[in-house]
């Protein structure tokens, strides 16, 4: 079957505008927004200013939710739950659209200050799958926050702002790479090797007791920007990003270049798409994840208890929660997991069938299944509730595709998709197709941005 490319339905002028405009309002999004946590504030900001409200106000004032009510929750400043009450009784079911919000990226560890041959370094531990030779030579920056034993919390954000200096990992030169260049590509740079470079002056000093002088030097300029001890790390979440702006990518500016598409070009639209809904028949929910790049594990994580406890807390403000009502209401539900699809590349199609591939410029994109060689870890979605999608994405005119992640027997990968499923709900994989997924700079398409938040609205409308 041959999709048409979505392109065509925004010809030049108004229409194709409001492509762009959506476009850039995201490009400014994930420039600004590089963690889990700077996206929440964002998400949370925003919300309030479109009349959600706390969840936690709802419940200290014992406010009775009621149709049309707009409610948020916030999981530790990393993940978050957005409602819009619907007129049908919550036990009926929701209307989800999940994503996540964490990155690939490379964390500080928790002692990660020293000096080696006059040179300060901070060490790493790679967080989610990638391509650790990808992560050399690049500038980078931190963001995050230190936690200190007095309870304040600092933020850091160095190497985005201008003038800022930036950071990065060395690498071998050319001339004495040999032996470097017949390693496998999973070997060419070691985990351990992926120490970030931060300075290289000595502290002015005759104290003899100072022994790695520019280790010294670089705590002492910390110190004074941020009144923190070097003990301070222990309680610190940095995270070492790309640095630098999304940019508009090719001659006609139709695709985005920048760090996070996966899976921040799915949470921006699924939350955007909620800003807009209003009055629904059926609840409409925006869940944004943590640790989905890990297995989807800890407080933050897609297995925590925050959603279904979330849900418990609405229903019983909104006078109708039972053990029972709460279990149909999670069964009843329908989620789109909105999450990347691995676009078909030119430069390697061998990975790819040419009819079970995403696209770029063909629409928001359906995984029936994700998981890998035999299909394993997958959710694989129903089809009668497939066919009901198709009819809401046909009636409201979206452009989409379906695709599988490659080959059979090739690789795979999972999403959020199996742990909502778990609780009975009618669950899909659909998100935007990405370029380069992983890498520190991903690439997607305008139109599939667009299309998706045409979607997403449809789904949570209609479903």
């Amino acid at each position: 079957m041959e999709n048409k490319i979505a392109w065509e339905k925004y010809p030049e002028g108004n229409k194709r505008e409001e492509v762009f405009q959506f476009a850039e309002n995201y490009r400014k999004f994930i420039s600004d927004c590089k963690t889990e946590r700077a996206c929440v504030t964002f998400f949370v900001e925003k919300a309030e200013k479109a009349g959600f409200v706390n969840l936690e106000k709802v419940i200290a004032e014992h406010t009775a939710l009621k149709a049309g009510d707009r409610v948020y929750a916030n999981n530790m400043g990393k993940g978050m739950a957005l409602f819009v009450i619907g007129k049908e009784s919550m036990e009926k079911g929701m209307n989800i659209l999940g994503a996540h919000i964490d990155s690939p990226r490379l964390d500080l560890k928790q002692d990660p200050l020293y000096e080696d041959t006059d040179f300060a370094m901070l060490d790493t531990h790679y967080y989610g799958g990638i391509k650790k030779y990808q992560w050399v030579t690049l500038p980078l920056a931190l963001h995050g926050v230190i936690a200190k034993k007095d309870g304040t919390v600092v933020k850091v954000n160095v190497g985005d702002k201008p003038g800022d200096p930036v950071f990065g990992v060395s690498d071998l030169l050319i001339h004495l790479s040999g032996e470097q260049l017949e390693k496998k590509a999973a070997k060419v740079i070691e985990g351990e090797n992926l120490d970030l470079l931060i300075g290289s002056i000595p502290m002015q000093t005759e104290d003899e007791k100072v022994k790695e002088k520019v280790k010294a030097n670089i705590m002492n300029l910390l110190s004074k920007e941020y009144g923190i001890e070097e003990e301070d790390f222990l309680s610190a979440e940095i995270e070492v990003v790309p640095a630098g702006e999304a940019r508009d990518y090719g001659f006609d500016r139709s695709m985005i270049m920048g760090y996070g598409h996966d899976d921040r070009v799915c949470a921006y639209p699924s939350f955007e798409a909620m800003l807009v809904s209003e009055n629904p028949e059926i609840t409409s929910v925006c869940l944004l994840v943590d640790k989905e790049e890990i297995g989807s594990v800890g407080a933050s994580g897609m297995q925590s208890r925050f959603f279904e406890n979330t849900v418990a807390e609405v229903m019983a403000a909104a006078g109708s929660y039972s053990e029972l009502a709460l279990r149909r209401a999670l069964a009843n539900s329908k989620v789109l997991s909105s999450d990347v699809s691995a676009a078909f590349d030119p430069n390697f199609p061998s990975v790819m069938t040419k009819r079970n591939t995403a696209y770029f410029g063909k629409g928001l994109v359906f995984n029936k299944y994700t998981g890998s060689r035999g299909k394993g870890g997958s959710n694989d979605a129903n089809a009668e509730y497939i066919g009901k999608l198709r009819n809401i994405m046909d009636t409201n005119e979206v452009s989409f595709q379906t695709a599988e992640l490659g080959k059979v027997d090739q690789g795979g990968g999972g999403t959020i998709a199996y742990i909502l499923a778990n609780y009975g709900m009618n669950v899909i994989d659909s998100g935007v197709p990405v370029l380069n997924m992983h890498a520190p700079w991903e690439i997607i398409s305008k139109v599939d941005l667009y299309e998706a938040y045409r979607g997403y609205i449809a789904f949570l409308k209609e479903a």
